[in-house]
């Protein structure tokens, strides 16, 4: 079968990256071992996992008319995706100044720059026409992801949503969404500081999740864990609507960006035709691989890759 189209929008930005044996306390000056600028943006993360896994992608989004702004369309346009709708403004590239601990950790801030003029304006519903996923996140104005969601919507494509970084969503985007991607704390803070299980809790515990998310009118969710791998919350699949997805165990180099890539696989995989649970499988070995090696974009991981360790 022939995979639909995936449009993602939303951000681009520069990731100026500093390499360190711990990540800093609060007014904490550390020595950092390395320094990299590489290109980043979640938006832009999740377009180009999504291609290297084969999905026909296309993003909408904006950058300065600056180097980083080179850097980026070069970036996502050399790994297959579709940039002529990737907007040159006068405001600076985005940017996410990023500390990543020997561990992998990180921490990051982010910039919004030109993320920032991205409008409901340039989500015009042609570019949404025969789109069969719409991959939306929160770094790009709430106003313009709700445009995006609608598009999609009236498309009939499937509005895939990463509540990242977290933000209070309308509730008019909340029906807008076929597929709420979390993690734990963004998962609870959407249900107002309910309380999720454990992270290790097995498929019967959560339950009770799923029926708090239906109530708010999801009924698709995936929550990722952490090392404790993730779990599918689909209430449309009443032969089986909680799956527990076991994690994808490697040794962990920079977990920079394996988020987006487990997003844009996801992506990837539902507009091939996967269900949910099936392509949050496919999605773990996708995110872990990323983590093996340094940077974003550069470590996302090839078909043959993710086959090769299924």
């Amino acid at each position: 079968m022939t995979a639909a189209r995936i449009v993602v929008a939303g951000s681009l930005n520069a990731d100026l990256t500093i390499y360190c044996d711990r990540l800093p306390l609060p007014g904490e000056t550390l020595h950092g071992h390395g320094f990299a600028v590489n290109p980043g943006g979640k938006s832009a993360n999740q377009a180009v996992a999504a291609a290297r896994l084969g999905g026909d992608v296309t993003l909408l989004g904006a950058v300065g008319q600056d180097p980083n702004g080179d850097m980026l369309v070069a970036s996502t346009g050399g790994a297959g995706v579709d940039v002529s709708h990737v907007r040159r403004v006068t405001e600076p590239t985005g940017v996410a100044v990023i500390s990543v601990e020997d561990s992998g950790e990180n921490s990051i801030i982010i910039s919004a720059g030109a993320n920032g003029t991205l409008s409901p304006a340039a989500m015009v519903p042609a570019l949404f026409t025969g789109a069969g996923v719409v991959c939306l996140c929160l770094e790009v104005p709430l106003d313009t992801v709700q445009a995006a969601a609608q598009a999609g919507h009236d498309t009939g494509a499937t509005v895939l949503l990463n509540l990242s970084p977290y933000a209070p969503v309308p509730d008019a985007l909340a029906l807008l969404t076929d597929v709420l991607l979390v993690n734990a704390h963004e998962g609870s803070q959407f249900l107002g500081g309910f309380q999720l299980p454990v992270s290790d809790s097995p498929a019967i515990a959560w339950h009770d999740v799923l029926e708090e998310f239906a109530r708010h009118g999801l009924s698709q969710v995936l929550l990722t864990l952490g090392a404790h791998g993730s779990v599918v919350l689909d209430s449309t699949n009443f032969a089986e609507p909680v799956v527990r997805i076991a994690p994808t165990k490697v040794d962990a180099v920079d977990t920079t960006g394996a988020g987006d890539a487990f997003t844009g696989a996801v992506a990837a995989r539902l507009a091939a035709g996967d269900t949910l649970a099936e392509a949050a499988r496919y999605a773990s070995v996708a995110a872990a691989l990323a983590a093996t090696k340094r940077g974003t974009q550069a470590a996302y991981p090839s078909v043959a890759q993710v086959a090769a360790q299924l």
